[in-house]
């Protein structure tokens, strides 16, 4: 397609022709919670399938405890829950957990609107979500 072009590099992804960028960093919490920090857009496009990617790269790694951090995130579309929700049931397939912490806004008010917290555990912030994980607590804030 003419004009269309997409760049990878250093975990960032952008499609010009959605104007999408999403950027995806992961960090170790000791001994076995992995936090990605996820800044920009969750929407329909490659953003969605590189987070659906990066979840199957940790669950090939073993990795039982995740949490999205989405306290960058300024937008997620109808995908972007959809791939949350995806997610969050092939961690538990695999016999792990994934938390979402640190949303606000409109980011926020769509993980409400959707009663997110029925399927995934939803928290103010990483800190309580790594707090539940340690405390062998329940799952929702």
């Amino acid at each position: 397609m003419a004009g269309h072009s997409t760049r990878e590099g250093a975990g960032f992804l952008f499609d010009r022709r959605t104007a999408l960028l999403l950027n995806i960093q992961k960090k170790r919490i000791e001994p076995d919670i992995m936090v990605i920090t996820l800044e920009g857009k969750v929407c329909m496009g490659n953003s969605a399938k590189e987070l659906e990617w990066t979840v199957a790269e940790l669950q090939q790694a073993n990795e039982k405890k995740v949490i999205f951090d989405l306290s960058g995130v300024t937008m997620m579309d109808s995908t972007g829950i959809g791939i949350v929700a995806m997610c969050s049931g092939k961690m538990k397939k695999a016999g792990g957990e994934l938390r979402v912490a640190g949303a606000k806004g409109v980011v926020e008010d769509v993980l409400k609107l959707t009663h997110m917290e029925s399927i995934v555990s939803v928290h103010a912030t990483t800190a309580e979500a790594v707090a539940g994980f340690t405390s062998g607590g329940p799952g929702s804030s």
